[in-house]
């Protein structure tokens, strides 16, 4: 349809001008609210704020979880203690994520993804300060924790592997 034929047919219908930049809703922000009243979890978020990688385990079954759970997935118990994680892993598989980031990391891209063992848990992890080519299966890597700025005034923190200086 032309612009001409367009104009000429009015109708009811509202006009919206499309805004310059869009706030986006609270549920597309990556990282989740870290306090008491947001997360039951925000005992983890506490520890890595202190500088420490926790996760929870079952006193009643033993079993490990990570991420940290507020039941035991094994025996259904919510007696978990928070208990520490090694601050150095190795590299288990990566890969170089080059489009598709989440919300915030669009500017980011490419940027290398991981499973880092630490032993007793793997956990998948962002890999800061390495190009995919710069890395091979089984480098040693420590953990980076870092501070995160958003749509929120929540002070929040993550975490992130980085390669570990030899």
């Amino acid at each position: 349809m032309s612009d001409e034929t367009h104009n000429d047919h009015e109708t009811d219908r509202d006009v919206v001008e499309i805004p310059k930049t869009i706030e986006l809703p609270r549920l597309l922000d990556f990282y989740e609210l870290q306090d008491e009243a947001h997360t039951e979890i925000h005992e983890f978020y506490d520890n890595l704020r202190d500088g420490q990688l926790t996760t929870t385990q079952c006193r009643d079954c033993g079993d490990l979880q990570f991420p940290p759970r507020i039941v035991c997935p094994e025996c259904q118990s919510d007696d978990l203690e928070y208990v520490d994680l090694p601050h150095e892993g190795t590299l288990f598989a990566f890969s170089t994520l080059r489009a598709g980031a989440p919300t915030g990391m669009e500017d980011d891209v490419p940027f290398v993804v991981g499973v880092v063992d630490l032993g007793d848990v793997r956990l998948s992890a962002r890999i800061d300060d390495a190009a995919y080519d710069d890395l091979e299966i089984g480098d040693s890597v420590q953990l980076k924790i870092v501070d995160i700025d958003g749509p929120t005034d929540q002070d929040r923190v993550f975490y992130r592997f980085e390669p570990r200086e030899q």
